[in-house]
């Protein structure tokens, strides 16, 4: 397995939008150093793929963990996929790190599916998600957006990758 970068921003400002995603890798990653800059301790951070926003065309699946309970739950469906941040209302300073794996996204045989592993550590407290979306929709993705208005904090970064695999391996 290679990866190979696409895309960086740093300090990134309103909807991002990735577009013109090559059609030569097998899967994506988005890597995102983030804050959201409101009041609120967590954001949800919405995830469209091709511009589809319109259409309630995802489902979403969540499990919490804070160290000291768990929870879950799912939407859907719902007009985007999404993952979470730390925001303002929590530590001071304090960034998440997400992770988000996008499967097969150029395959026109089977709907796509994010996997997401996000969290941050807040000197004690914090959480961590692992989180599922589905996008129920057989286009390959072109065009990747991650939109939490323009309440990107100064120091966030966000980096898409392509991962290429290996024909003898699969790996």
């Amino acid at each position: 397995m290679s990866m190979y970068p696409i895309a960086t921003l740093s300090n990134p400002t309103g909807r991002i939008d990735f577009t013109n995603i090559p059609q030569t890798f097998t899967h994506l990653q988005m890597r995102i150093f983030g804050r959201y800059s409101g009041a609120a301790a967590t954001t949800n951070m919405p995830i469209q793929f091709n511009n589809d926003v319109g259409g309630n065309d995802y489902y979403t699946h969540w499990i919490n963990g804070d160290g000291a309970s768990a929870t879950s739950s799912s939407q859907g469906p719902i007009t985007y996929g999404y993952s979470f941040l730390v925001g303002g209302g929590s530590t001071a300073n304090v960034f998440s790190s997400v992770i988000i794996d996008i499967l097969d996204y150029t395959n026109t045989n089977k709907n796509k599916t994010m996997r997401m592993l996000s969290g941050y550590d807040a000197n004690g407290s914090g959480s961590v998600r692992l989180t599922s979306s589905a996008w129920f929709s057989t286009a390959a993705i072109n065009i990747f957006s991650v939109d939490i208005g323009n309440y990107w904090a100064t120091g966030s970064r966000i980096d898409l990758y392509g991962i290429s695999t290996s024909n003898a391996t699969g790996a």
